[in-house]
C-alpha cells in the first residue's frame, strides 16, 4: 500500500475512532487529543502495518496502548504528590532560586506573597494545577464542576498577573 493510499484510508477511519477514544477518556478534549496522537503514531509507523490485516483493529490497538501509557504516566505523577504539599509550604530548595540571587529572591518573595493574597477558593485549585494536577483531577478532589475549576484557575492567573504586573513576563 502506498503512502497516499494509507493516508486516505486512515483519514476516513478517524471519525470511527472518536467514540472509542471518548469511552476511554470520558472527556471530549482528551478524546480528540487521543485520536490525534493515534493518527500521528499510525502515520509515523506506517511501515509496521502489514497489508491484508485489519487496519481498524491496528488503529484501535495503537489508541488503547497510547491511552494506557498516558494513564500510567499520569498515575505515577499523581501518586507521588501529597495533596497537602501543594498549599502548606513553598519550595525552599536553593535550586529553585534564580541565578541572580538578589533580584530572584525579591521576585520569589513577591510571587509567594501574591499567591498568599489569593482567596482560598482560587489559591487551592491554582496550586493544584501548578503542581501538575489536571482539571478533571482537581474537580474530583475538590468536588467542584470542571467549569468552576477552570474559571477559578483563570481568575487566579488574572489576579496574579495584575499583582505582579511590574515584572516582565511572557504571556
Amino acid at each position: 500500500m502506498t503512502a497516499p493510499e494509507f493516508t486516505s484510508i486512515v483519514e476516513r477511519m478517524a471519525p470511527t475512532l472518536r467514540p472509542a477514544a471518548y469511552n476511554l477518556t470520558r472527556d471530549s478534549d482528551d478524546a480528540k487529543d487521543l485520536v490525534q496522537e493515534t493518527l500521528l503514531k499510525a502515520f509515523v509507523n506506517r511501515d509496521r502495518f502489514k497489508a491484508g490485516t485489519n487496519l481498524k483493529a491496528w488503529l484501535y490497538t495503537i489508541m488503547r496502548n497510547t491511552f494506557i501509557n498516558h494513564y500510567n504516566k499520569v498515575t505515577k505523577r499523581s501518586s507521588s504528590v501529597d495533596t497537602n504539599d501543594y498549599i502548606q509550604t513553598h519550595p525552599a530548595d536553593d535550586r529553585m532560586i534564580a541565578v541572580n540571587g538578589a533580584s530572584g529572591e525579591f521576585a520569589l518573595k513577591d510571587i509567594y506573597a501574591a499567591i498568599d493574597h489569593l482567596p482560598e477558593e482560587l489559591r487551592t485549585p491554582f496550586m493544584m494545577y501548578y503542581v501538575g494536577y489536571k482539571y478533571l483531577e482537581i474537580a474530583e478532589k475538590l468536588k467542584l464542576p470542571i467549569g468552576t475549576v477552570k474559571n477559578r484557575i483563570h481568575l487566579a492567573r488574572k489576579e496574579l498577573k495584575q499583582e505582579l504586573k511590574g515584572y516582565d513576563y511572557a504571556d
